[in-house]
């Protein structure tokens, strides 16, 4: 096997202690399997602002697009939340990588742990054996669309668009998935209301021609909110705008317990990255706290998806599940009955999982 580059871009908050528990973790599959792994880092968002001036230089783009693949943190401050008005925003530079990199595509396991059962909010019997793989189209929509203010001010204004390329690639992208799945697949849209919605349905139903062996479901995306908490078994591939994508996926993580325990893939055409979905998470950032578990899926993602080591992605899996079935919690997905010595934090919980490897 080539030796293989890896960029390490922590980011902010808690992205910078949870990453560098998937970096552990990626070391540990090297030694094991005698793979060669070489790293660099990288800034963006907060620290890269502060450092820089910009949310994303162009030197740790140029690494970016010089990598492999890239184990991505999260971006993200307090300090722009509270102030509408900055001009520079860590999420600029996300944006911005998303775009540079052509990462049009984000995948989204909603995989549940038997283990974790009892740490969603959902009733365990509604939850059982639900497993859904998410496909949110990244480079488009109010994200991307032309936006301001006008009227003084007074009124403002995020311009939505998609062109049909953009909706044909990730669809493809998906069916593609569904075929190795459950052969299902959902399409979320508000096409009785939104135009870009309607432009969004016509080509799925294109595209769903040159795969008649999978089954499609059309759904406008305020019922699928409801499905997804009533009956999350009914999903198996589910494909969706920008927007969309965001929120319905945020709200999927409830099934899997915490966003703590969510990975996802941004892939496109060249340099794929790998990052939890939770975010920066400053009310804990600094407390050993955080849940390294989607890092470390993550990291998981990242060698099945770019480097094609499907096995030892799928042994990462199992000694994340080990390490739950031994009953070790990290505070965001114990409960009350969970003994005081197997709440563990980001750092402990980072060795459990090496150890089981």
């Amino acid at each position: 096997m080539a030796k293989k580059h890896i960029l390490v871009v922590p980011g902010d908050g808690i992205g910078q202690e949870v990453t560098a528990v998937g970096k552990i973790i990626l070391d540990k599959i090297a030694a094991k399997y005698g793979q060669e792994f070489t790293y660099d880092e990288a800034l963006i968002g907060h620290v890269a602002i502060e450092a820089t001036g910009s949310p994303l230089p162009d030197e740790s783009l140029e690494k970016m697009r010089a990598s492999d693949a890239v184990l991505f943190g999260a971006v993200g401050h307090p300090k722009y939340d509270n102030d509408p008005s900055a001009k520079v925003r860590p999420e600029q530079g996300l944006l911005k990588m998303r775009k540079e990199l052509r990462l049009y595509a984000n995948l989204r396991p909603i995989k549940l742990f038997d283990e974790l059962l009892e740490a969603s909010s959902i009733k365990p019997e509604i939850l059982r054996g639900a497993d859904i793989l998410f496909f949110r189209e990244l480079t488009g929509d109010i994200y991307f669309g032309e936006k301001g203010r006008k009227n003084n001010g007074d009124t403002a204004y995020d311009i939505a668009e998609y062109s049909k390329y953009e909706v044909e690639r990730i669809a493809r992208k998906a069916f593609e998935a569904a075929r190795t799945r459950r052969k299902k697949l959902c399409s979320v849209d508000k096409a009785n209301v939104i135009e870009t919605s309607r432009l969004w349905r016509e080509v799925i139903q294109q595209v769903a021609k040159e795969y008649p062996d999978v089954e499609v479901e059309h759904q406008f995306v305020d019922a699928t909110a409801m499905l997804l908490i009533k009956d999350p078994r009914r999903f198996d591939v589910v494909v969706t705008a920008n927007l969309f994508g965001d929120i319905l996926t945020d709200e999927a993580s409830q099934i899997a317990g915490s966003m703590g325990m969510l990975a996802s893939a941004s892939i496109g055409d060249g340099t794929g990255v790998y990052e939890p979905i939770h975010g920066s998470a400053h009310d804990i950032t600094g407390k050993g706290v955080a849940n390294p578990l989607a890092s470390i899926l993550s990291a998981a993602l990242l060698l099945d998806i770019s480097f094609g080591m499907k096995a030892e992605s799928n042994d990462i899996i199992n000694a994340v599940d080990a390490v739950l079935k031994q009953g070790f919690r990290t505070r965001d997905i114990a409960d009350a009955s969970t003994p005081a010595d197997k709440i563990l934090g980001t750092a402990a919980m980072g060795e459990k999982v090496a150890a089981a490897l």
